[in-house]
Parts: structure tokens; sequence; C-alpha cells
């Protein structure tokens, strides 16, 4: 792939400010002294050895433009904390980022900057910029071109970036004038929406933690984020989300102001806004102040907090510096070949996720794109209009989405004419072979794969809204190999990317001509892998290095310590190993090996992936048998899910044709698990006995299943927000069925 044209954004190039530009980022030069006398011990710590005095950044020029008057901090130190690092100012021609004092890897304070893992070389060694340094850069060059789209009444309402970037900083305003204190979060509970990336970027601005909240988040769950993170302000989407903060709320010391972003509160009160009057609320905040905050921020400093699902505890604050957002976003734009303000995008996964932020918010900023805000029912069916509306040119995807558009795509599939399934299974087959060519780096294009394309994947692709799509991507959970090769056979191959919260998202990834399945890709650039105490195939704990990696977890010294070693080094908890390519496969996960009592190390995932491609009427599947004599599974067929996301009792239509295909005449869940449905029984015995044939020893083999009556889902807690599956929730709800499984098989 072509990479030379779009290198160029990683470097950091010095921006000549607009006059406007200039009059809303005014500078503070109290000391006169600018980024370039700056010596810091925040600097270059190669691959976790020695440091290195050495901060790269970029020279003053004597014939930089003279500098606006100087501007006090003094008014402003009042929500200061005392311990915070000593403001170094900005020369406002330079956006060469300053840094604070740091003398360790890592924190778990809110206030405490850390050293930045910067190279001598290479990408890690450009020059750190802070969120603001970054967004300021593109609304410099590309001010006047859209950057997002809400659908208000039927139409598509447009911001440009310079219309985004005074948003965000009235929004900033705001929260100075709610009160908000410098490193206290501002939470914020909603779907995906332009008010989100306001207020999220509004509160950094401000000098606050931006802190997501999952929407799916019960009272007591908000509350605990809320808490952790000191929220000053909790900005909501509507009555729902509103209605659990005030359950809450005087459990809350440190709220002072709750914004509704979508219609009015049902209630009225001193402490609760709208929209509309929330971005009133600054009108006389002096841009002096605002800028005197932004002036404060440093790139290796906390900007924002992730909080993990909390599958086994409460959830952990991860805590990602401005450096740790803006060089990863960087970083990853240098994977694909875009073009400045041509890349669109649809914001519709949780915000509160890492990936979700660093494509939607971050990459968009980097390429100037357009981002299109899905309706908040997208998962539930209206993502499909949204994306053949939006025609995004990059896509990311869970598994769940993919497999969910594998299903419909199947269901419409067998209900066509036998001459259409023909022609769609020989368009199908072509497609492999030639994607597995090119993945193979042979690049064979096999005949009639031209009249396959125009007869079959062109039409699927615009079906799809997918006809602009240069990469599409999966990534947050493991997908399964057989939703990989069938995208592949559609000419769309899925690009893995691997990664986590704690390295600000992507870690691994894949791209076009560069992948394997089913591994999740390569490095990135000015990143290292490591594989800890590797066994003799060479699977060993996969560990990060990298200027992506987290500061801490907030507040949780025992926690971030577990996470990092003492070479600052991040331990993911997943096995992998690699090819002789250096691709990266994943095998399992050290937190989710069941070890029997024979004492065999067994990763659940692929025998649970094996059966689901064997039996396609099955939706979820989970292995037991921790420190039990054999192995056992819990099953779930695939079934429609009510607007709420609930599952329900019908089975889905590809779970009928199957059934139909068997003989069976059962439309719900509960009928053929009533009957013992003997054509299903026997068809998932009958695939659980092929997975058993490839096992690479007995106790690798399955002995007993049982089907339960409800599939699993993010509302019934069996699964995380990104859809991960949740095995000790489901291991004690479904304490009572797996005793009888394992009693039953003792007598």
């Amino acid at each position: 792939m072509p990479f030379s044209h779009c290198h160029c954004t990683s470097k950091f190039k010095k921006i000549q400010l607009s006059d406007t530009v200039l009059q809303s980022w005014m500078v503070t030069l109290t000391e006169g002294q600018t980024v370039s006398d700056l010596k810091t011990h925040s600097a270059a710590v190669p691959n976790g050895d020695a440091v290195t005095e050495n901060l790269k950044s970029h020279p003053s020029s004597a014939t930089e433009a003279p500098a606006q008057s100087p501007t006090s901090l003094e008014e402003d130190t009042e929500s200061l904390s005392l311990e915070e690092p000593r403001v170094i100012p900005l020369s406002k021609t330079n956006v060469a980022a300053s840094v604070a004092q740091a003398d360790q890897l890592w924190s778990t304070s809110r206030n405490k900057a850390v050293q930045l893992r910067m190279e001598d070389s290479g990408l890690a060694s450009e020059t750190p910029v802070t969120v603001h340094q970054l967004f300021l850069e593109t609304v410099e060059h590309y001010g006047d071109y859209p950057a997002l789209k809400s659908k208000k009444e039927g139409q598509w309402e447009t911001l440009t970036w310079r219309q985004y970037y005074e948003q965000c900083r009235t929004a900033a305003k705001g929260f100075l004038k709610l009160g908000l204190e410098r490193y206290h979060g501002v939470g914020i509970l909603g779907f995906n929406s332009a008010e989100w990336f306001i207020a999220d970027i509004g509160c950094i601005l401000a000098g606050g933690l931006a802190t997501g909240i999952y929407t799916t988040n019960s009272p007591e769950a908000c509350q605990y984020v809320a808490a952790n993170c000191e929220a000053n302000v909790l900005v909501v989407e509507n009555q729902k989300q509103l209605d659990k903060i005030l359950q809450i709320k005087d459990h809350l010391p440190h709220l002072k102001a709750i914004v509704q972003y979508t219609g009015e509160p049902q209630q009225k009160a001193p402490f609760l806004y709208t929209w509309a009057d929330f971005m009133k609320l600054g009108e006389d905040v002096p841009d002096e102040q605002l800028n005197a905050r932004i002036d404060s921020l440093r790139a290796n400093e906390c900007c924002t907090l992730i909080y993990t699902s909390g599958t086994t505890g409460n959830p952990k604050g991860v805590m990602l510096s401005h450096d740790n957002v803006t060089w990863t976003a960087r970083t990853a734009s240098t994977l694909v070949d875009f073009t400045y303000t041509s890349e669109v995008l649809v914001s519709y996964l949780p915000l509160s996720h890492v990936a979700a932020q660093m494509v939607d918010m971050w990459l968009s900023m980097v390429f100037a794109g357009t981002v299109y805000f899905a309706d908040p029912d997208a998962l539930k069916g209206s993502l499909g209009n949204t994306l053949k509306e939006a025609r995004p040119t990059y896509f990311l995807g869970v598994p769940r989405v993919w497999e969910k558009m594998q299903e419909k795509m199947k269901s419409v599939g067998a209900k066509a004419s036998p001459m259409r399934k023909r022609v769609a299974d020989w368009a199908k087959s072509i497609g492999l072979q030639y994607n597995c060519s090119a993945m193979n780096g042979e690049n064979a294009v096999p005949w009639g794969f031209m009249l396959a394309n125009n007869l079959v994947f062109k039409k699927v692709r615009a079906v799809l809204g997918m006809d602009r799509c240069k990469i599409c991507f999966t990534g947050a959970a493991p997908i399964t190999r057989d939703t990989l090769e069938y995208f592949m056979s559609l000419n769309m191959p899925l690009m893995e990317l691997y990664g986590m919260s704690e390295s600000s998202g992507p870690h691994t990834v894949s791209v076009n001509n560069n992948y394997r399945i089913p591994s999740c890709g390569k490095v990135m650039p000015g990143c290292k892998t490591k594989l800890d105490n590797p066994d003799k195939d060479g699977n060993g704990e996969i560990c990060f290095w990298g200027r992506h990696v987290f500061m801490g977890y907030l507040n949780m010294p025992d926690k971030t310590a577990e996470a990092l070693d003492q070479d600052g080094w991040l331990h993911s908890g997943d096995l992998g190993k690699h090819d002789d390519s250096e691709f990266l496969y994943i095998t399992g996960r050290i937190k989710e090996l069941i070890i029997t009592a024979g004492g065999e190390n067994i990763p659940p995932v692929p025998i649970e992936d094996a059966l689901k491609a064997e039996v396609p009427i099955l939706s979820n599947v989970m292995l037991i048998g921790d420190k039990l004599k054999f192995l056992s599974m819990l099953l779930t067929l695939k079934c429609v899910v009510d607007d709420n996301g609930e599952p329900t009792d019908e089975l889905n239509p590809e779970a009928l044709d199957f059934c139909q295909q068997n003989g069976v005449t059962a439309t719900k869940v509960s009928e053929i698990i009533a009957n013992k449905e003997p054509a299903i029984y026997t068809a998932i015995q009958e695939g659980l006995e092929r997975v058993n044939a490839r096992a690479t020893s007995n106790a690798q083999k399955v002995q007993k299943w049982v089907l339960v009556e409800r599939d699993f889902s993010v509302v019934g807690g069996e699964l995380g927000p990104t859809m991960k599956l949740r095995r000790p929730i489901v291991a004690k709800m479904y304490e009572e069925t797996i005793n009888e499984i394992y009693a039953v098989a003792k007598q």
C-alpha cells in the first residue's frame, strides 16, 4: 500500500495562525520562555531501559511573528491545584507541546504528569501535542470543511471544523462557569451525537477529565464512575438517563450541575440545564480565562478517562494523556491511505469505549474528515439506513455487527431463486479464492472475477452502503473465522485490530494487502510487542510498549502495578504468538483459561468458535470446566431481539431457516427446549462431535451441553458493552444449571 503521501500526518508542522484563531487563542508569555528552552525529565525511555534526556521539539524561529500582549494566569489560579506542575507558556506560532516535569512512566493521581515513552528516531520521536493543538491545526487548515453531520427532523445538519471548534470553546466556558475544577470529571451519558463530542472536548479544553459512561449502566454503576472521577458536571442525553442520575445525585458530593442535551427535563431545578441554556452560560467568561486554562494543558497529563466494563469487579478508570490520544491518532493515520477532508465515518459504537473515541473523534480530527451520527437505534436496525446515506470510506464494526450483517444477508439469500443462489455461490467461491490469493501476496485474479464483481460484489457493497469503503475494520472482541471468510467471499475482507483501553485503542493493525486471517495484524509503527514467558509453541503473554500505553488507573496503585511492570511494559492478560512474518495471533486469555481438575490449561474461545461455525443456529456458547473433571457448555439459540435490546423467545430468520431445513416446525426457543426437538439436538451433538474429533487431547473434548432458554445480551448482563462474554457473571447466573450438569455426571 502506498503510504508515502500520507506520511506527512506524522510530522508536526508549524501553523501560521489566522487572525480569527489568534484572537480565540491568547497565549501566556509571562516568563518569556518557549518550549525550545525547556529541559525536562519527560523524555525518551527507549524500550523500557535507560532514560534519555532528549525531548524532541521544533526550534524557535527568529522570524516568528511578535507575541500578543501577555495575559496573566493569576485570575485562574483559584481553581488550580497547588500541586499542579508549573505552567510553561507556548509560543503562538510554535505548536510544539510543552510537557510537565515527571520522573515516572505511570501515575494514579489525576493531577500528576508522566514521562513519555519517546524514542530517538521514527514516529515515536515525534513532538508531543495536546488535544487543543491537534484540533487547532485541523481548524487552521480545513476550518470550512464539514466535520459533524447530525440528522434533525429528517435533514442532515452540518457543523464545519471551525464551528465545531468554536462550540467546544463555548462548552468549555460553560463548564468553567459551572465551576469545573482542574482535573475533575465531566461524565457523559448518552448516545453518540455532536453534543457528546462537544461536551467531551469542551471538558478537556477547560482542564477537566472527559469521562464517558455506558448508557447501559445501572444507576449504581453510574454512581461509581461519577464518584471515582469526582465529576463536577454530568451531561446526559435524555430523561431516561437523567432519571438514573437523579436517583444517585445525593451520593455525589462533587456534582454541581447536570446538563441534558436532547429535549427538556421534565422537572425544574437550579442544577438542571438544557443544552441551549448550558451553551449560553459562559457568555460572560472572558477568552483570557479559558485561554489560560488551555495554555496550562500539558501533553503528558491526563485529559480523558476510559472506564473498563467491570467484568471482574469494579470498573477501572484508564487515564489517557493528551499524548496518548494525539500520538496514537497520528500514528494510526499513517497506516491508511487517506485524503484530507475526503474521508467519511459513521459514529454508532459506544463513545464510552476507546475504539469509538479513537476512530470517531481523534482519527477524524487528523483526517479533517466528516462524521455522520447514526440514530440511537442503530444497532437495532437503523444503522443500515445511515450507512447508505453516509457511504463511509472507513468503517469499524465489533464482531457482533458483522455477524448480524452476515445473518441478514444469509437470510435474504435463503429466499432467493435457485438460479440466483447458484450465481451467488459461484461468485462467493471466486471472491474467497481471490482474497486468499491477495492475502498471501500472490494477487492471482481468478477467471470470472470481474464478472462476479459486477454481478454480485458491487451490488452487495451498494446495498450495505459500503461502496466507497476503503477498509472495513473489526475489533474489540474475538471474531470467528467463519465470519471473516464470509466477508472475504464477498470481496469485503475485514481487517482485524487488537488493543485495549490501556493502549489508547490499537496496538496491532491489519490493513489491505498486509493481513492474515485469523491474525490481528502487525504492531503499529513506533510501538513494540513482547511475548512474556513463552511456552514451547511460542505462546506468551502479550506485552505492549509505546507512547499509546496509558498513564495508570485512577486512584488504583495496586491494579496499576499489576498492569504495568517495573520497566513500564503493559501486560495485556492475553496469550498470543507471532508467525514468521510478525503477524500477531491471539490464542487465549490468561484470566479466561480453564484449568481443569487434571491441571490442563484450555483456552475456551477456539472451542466455542468452532462449535458456532459447525452449528449456525447457535448464538452464544460458553465453555465450562474450571477446576472440574471435564468440559461442558452452555448454549443459546439465535433469536429476535426487541427494540430495547432484549432477546425474545422468537427464533430469528436464520434459525427458522435452519429449522425448516431440518424438518422442524418450531418457531420459538422455548418450543425447541421443551420438546428437546430431536433434529436440533442431534445437529448440535453431531457438530460437537466434529469439534471434539479435532481436539488436541481428551481433556479438550466437551462431554456435556445444555441449551438455556434466554440468549445472552448486554441488557441481561451476560455480555459487556462491546459484546464480550462476562464469564464470571454468566457462571454465577447459571450456577444451578452447571451444578446439575456435574451432579448428573457423578451419579
